[in-house]
């Protein structure tokens, strides 16, 4: 008996079985509900647009210590008698370092912008890295394209240097007529500010008095933390540290002895740094320590935390561990640590390790705003569930109350490990599906697809093998990908994005065995046709009917449509490579940034980047269900309600799931 036959058999039994619901559709014929594309398919969804979270929370709360919470704190900075954090909310928090009191020094939780003003009148889009000169905080204002001043005694807001409607930039200049590509790290030397404008390969300079920015050097490597000693900046370049002279933009590798060793270990991820002078401290992310370099030999040792040791225990020396270790800062005898949505104390002269502030949980389990999620970035569901990939772990939600538990993997430990609940690991569990018994996953950056048992928990790997990139087809771990990013299936077969090498790959979920059903692997580009000559940029996200493949083609802005039986790809909606967010029909429509998709049957739902998108198959009519222009994570009715590049996208067949930023939303 053929696959096909199988599939049509098992689609014609399960449009006889009777509604989950036992209600009738909205055009008054009983339609059956079933599994299909990790969602609830077979009743037309009948909307109002009402948006409103289910679990996870988008803003922090100010507090002491542990019961203050941070939703992703981004930049650190000190002036010895408070610490200042950029937070994910849009907000700059500030922690008293005697008590741990956190409050909000200036922006409102959730609400994206660029207005200047003092506190909570002003607003940000994303702030990362943040600096103290005097009496005044400078904040790398990173979607907006900006550098912010920020006088922390009064909380008032202006902009030195950047445009936001102009960002995406790298132009030299003064004040607004200057631009940045996306911005992260910032330091200074008391003059000047050093920012490390990531997406544009460069560091810039930008003269404090006047706001003039001009390019110190253009780089060849990635920027991490970035730190200034005298006349020299020292640059984060996973596994090395960068020296810049600052006068002549001169680059060179700072010397580090790299013997290995218990006293001497090898650098392996320097991410945040600040220097004393003498030495520079930087967070080693992915070994989970603090780090300790002396300038003038290039020595290296462990001043606290157990390499690879996950989880956030306070103690001395290599007894504390650290899950995330990210940005750091010192107020001369003490360091302190962003470390996940914690802020951990260290002192330097004895390596003893506390938590400041913020919470510690190794999973956040919890119901409703109660719960917390890192990176929530896809969503399946078997009607009464919901399955969520997040950094690292496999979260489950019942729909019916909010509540979150982890199903498998631990917060903070990557790898490829199969096992059960915690003890499997994952590298970047990207996007996931179900057919109602087990899970899929697409593991991106190891390169994998694993499987988890809904009932026991048991993860296994199903096709390809840990860290082996390719584009081979063939059974189970002879398998390769590149990373695999939406995920979706039929019952029978999965469904699979391989973005990196822009192909569309089906395995069959019996045997493992894994074939191309659409595009040439290395081809980038928005062709229609059948099979290999079709081509793909960058897709993202998938669902299927039973008999048709759907796919967010987000490099070219395009939902594809690909037929199952013969492999016939189509665009169904928008124009390659032409961006915007206008509704229309086939290819009068736009897109901005279109990852996440679902169907019910009749329609495709799919985020894109600030709303969710409605296309009605038989049509290719494209309307915006919620969400409009603007960025925001505000509840509320279709346009009223605001996204902040929304990832993953189901539905139990009665309303819609969104996961993004740290929330889980629901569409009624």
């Amino acid at each position: 008996m053929t696959a096909n036959w199988i599939r049509l058999t098992m689609l014609f039994v399960l449009f006889l079985l009777p509604a989950c619901d036992g209600n009738s559709s909205n055009n008054s014929t009983t339609q059956a509900s079933f599994q299909m594309g990790g969602g609830i398919q077979g009743k037309e969804l009948s909307l109002t647009a009402t948006v409103s979270t289910l679990a996870g929370a988008a803003t922090g709360a100010d507090g002491v210590g542990s019961a203050a919470r941070f939703v992703t704190p981004a930049g650190i900075t000190t002036d010895g008698t408070y610490l200042f954090i950029t937070d994910k909310d849009n907000t700059i928090r500030k922690v008293t370092i005697a008590t741990g009191v956190v409050t909000t020094l200036v922006g409102t939780p959730g609400v994206y912008g660029s207005a200047d003003g003092t506190a909570a009148a002003a607003s940000f889009n994303d702030p990362k890295g943040i600096v103290v000169v005097g009496t005044n905080l400078y904040v790398v204002d990173s979607q907006n394209g900006t550098i912010r001043k920020i006088e922390s005694a009064t909380g008032a807001v202006t902009t030195l240097a950047g445009n936001p409607r102009l960002h995406g930039g790298s132009i030299d200049g003064i004040g607004s007529s200057a631009t940045f590509n996306h911005p992260t790290e910032i330091t200074t030397d008391g003059s000047n500010l050093f920012v490390g404008d990531n997406q544009g390969g460069k560091i810039r300079k930008v003269v404090i008095a006047t706001g003039e920015v001009t390019t110190l050097v253009t780089t060849s490597f990635y920027e991490g933390g970035i730190t200034a000693v005298g006349t020299t900046l020292y640059v984060a370049d996973a596994p090395s540290i960068r020296k810049v002279d600052i006068s002549t933009g001169t680059v060179s590798s700072l010397s580090i002895d790299t013997r290995m060793g218990p006293d001497i270990p090898q650098i392996v991820n320097p991410a945040g740094m600040v220097s004393d002078g003498a030495n520079i401290y930087f967070a080693d992310s992915y070994e989970h320590t603090i780090r300790k370099v002396v300038l003038a030999s290039g020595v290296v040792s462990t001043l606290a935390g157990s390499a690879g040791a996950t989880s956030a225990a306070d103690g001395t020396g290599a007894t504390a561990t650290f899950q995330n270790p990210t940005h750091i800062t010192s107020d001369g005898v003490n360091l302190f640590v962003i470390d996940d949505r914690s802020i951990r104390k260290v002192v330097i002269a004895s390596g003893v390790v506390t938590t400041l502030a913020g919470s510690t949980s190794a999973t956040d389990d919890g119901t409703g705003v109660a719960a917390r999620f890192r990176v929530p970035n896809d969503v399946a569901t078997d009607g009464e569930n919901l399955f969520v990939t997040d950094s690292g772990t496999i979260r489950k939600v019942v729909i019916a109350t909010g509540a979150v538990t982890t199903l498998a993997g631990t917060r903070g430990v990557y790898g490829s490990q199969d096992g059960t609940g915690a003890a499997a690991s994952f590298g970047s569990p990207e996007n996931i599906t179900t057919d109602g018994k087990s899970l899929f996953i697409s593991d991106n950056n190891k390169c994998t697809i694993r499987r988890i048992e809904i009932t026991t928990g048991v993860v296994s790997t199903l096709a390809g093998r840990a860290d082996v990139r390719g584009s081979a087809d063939g059974t189970g771990a002879t398998a390769s990908f590149s990373g695999p990013s939406g995920i979706t299936t039929d019952g029978i077969n999965l469904f699979i994005c391989d973005s990196g090498n822009n192909t569309i790959r089906k395995i069959d979920i019996a045997t493992g065995v894994v074939s191309t059903l659409a595009g040439s692997a290395g081809v980038n580009g928005s062709a229609d046709g059948t099979g290999v000559t079709a081509s793909f940029s960058s897709p993202r996200g998938i669902t299927t009917d039973g008999k048709n493949v759907f796919v967010a083609d987000y490099g070219n802005k395009t939902i594809r449509k690909i037929v199952i039986a013969t492999g016939v790809v189509t665009t169904l909606a928008g124009s390659a490579r032409v961006y915007g967010s206008t509704d229309g029909i086939g290819p009068a429509a736009r897109f901005r940034s279109p990852i996440g998709i679902t169907t019910d049957g009749s329609y495709l739902y799919l985020t894109d980047l600030t709303s969710i998108r409605k296309i009605e198959i038989a049509t290719g009519l494209v309307a915006t269900v919620a969400g409009s222009a603007g960025y925001g994570s505000v509840d509320g009715t279709s346009t009223t309600a605001r996204f902040y590049a929304p990832c993953g996208i189901t539905t139990d067949g009665k309303n819609l799931f969104v996961a993004g930023s740290t929330v889980i939303r629901r569409i009624q």
